[in-house]
């Protein structure tokens, strides 16, 4: 038996969503937890798995809030290390009408990135039945070896590899680069969860499906999962191809929808396993998962706003 039901690696930030303005018309930033890995763990945890987070992040005030908000939602945070002269990576959300948004990233350096392969020990990885991670934690060297030594040996323990590519473009040195290391991360998943601006990057494809067989020819990746935003999502399993549809919401924040997704797919394997999935099995699994995302929609932020079962429950009755 495994201690922990998934173990992420990656960063952990401070997102500065949007809130109003002030008196004099200036606007306004909430200082909510984020980072893509964690929105992950902290789903899962309101689903009652038992998850650990690996990352870094300044010895500030910000990472004091965000060590202290991992603990409040159950996250095990002994593997969340603290560096004494690079800060907390910060990022600053600009929300259009629609809900969508863009990102201005204070990271050159941020604190996530300064995470080392000397500081990845095997206790931190191998307990784990499923680990996962996304692509920000390899856009520099050294965060790149780290990942990858925990990556590798969670792999060899027999834990299910599980990425969110997550691009950001910004945070790259290059497109180039950013396509490289993507491929590479690629190569160690057996669960893809990737959205559909990304495939089209990654295969140069505009349609889905074209490219989705293109990475699953290349990669034989068991399961992969591409979601379409308002449209939904589809699952590819073996000869499956399997779609459900989105849920209407009042959006107020898109940030975290994705990973919300994420967590309930993880959730979904934990609990049904990745070798003998029907075709109903992915339908029950996406439609669940469509559900939870419109619903963080309805929040800001992501860690703090992830929906309960019963609250899920109550949108799929409906």
């Amino acid at each position: 038996m495994k201690q922990f039901d998934v173990t992420a690696i990656g960063e952990l930030l401070v997102d500065f969503t949007m809130n109003g303005n002030s008196i004099q018309g200036n606007p306004m930033y909430e200082a909510n937890p984020g980072g893509a890995p964690c929105n992950v763990l902290s789903m899962l945890q309101k689903l009652g798995k038992k998850t650990a987070f690996i990352g870094k992040v300044g010895n500030e005030q910000f990472g004091k809030q965000l060590r202290k908000t991992i603990e409040e939602v159950g996250i095990y945070s002994n593997y969340l290390l603290e560096d004494s002269e690079i800060p907390t990576t910060l990022a600053f959300v600009h929300t259009a009408p629609d809900g969508d948004r863009s990102f201005s990233f204070y990271r050159k350096p941020g604190a996530d990135m300064m995470l080392t392969e000397e500081e990845i020990t095997e206790d931190m990885v191998t307990d784990s039945r499923i680990f996962h991670f996304g692509t920000l934690s390899m856009t520099h060297e050294g965060i790149r070896k780290a990942t990858v030594k925990a990556v590798e040996a969670a792999k060899k323990a027999g834990a299910v590899i599980s990425l969110d590519p997550n691009l950001r473009e910004s945070l790259w040195d290059s497109l180039t680069l950013a396509k490289e290391q993507m491929r590479k991360a690629i190569s160690y998943c057996d669960i893809l969860k990737i959205s559909d601006n990304e495939i089209q990057f990654l295969t140069g494809e505009k349609d889905y499906d074209t490219g989705i067989a293109k990475l699953r020819a290349e990669f034989n990746i068991p399961l992969i999962c591409l979601t379409l935003g308002k449209d939904g999502s589809r699952a590819y399993y073996k000869d499956l191809r399997v779609e459900a549809a989105g849920f209407e919401q009042k959006v107020v924040d898109t940030t975290g929808a994705g990973d919300t997704f994420c967590g309930c797919v993880l959730n979904y394997i934990l609990e049904h396993g990745l070798d003998a999935l029907s075709q109903e099995n992915l339908k029950e699994m996406l439609t669940f998962a469509n559900a939870a995302a419109s619903l963080v929609t309805t929040k800001k932020g992501a860690i703090r706003s992830m929906p309960d079962k019963e609250e899920i429950a109550g949108l799929l009755a409906r």
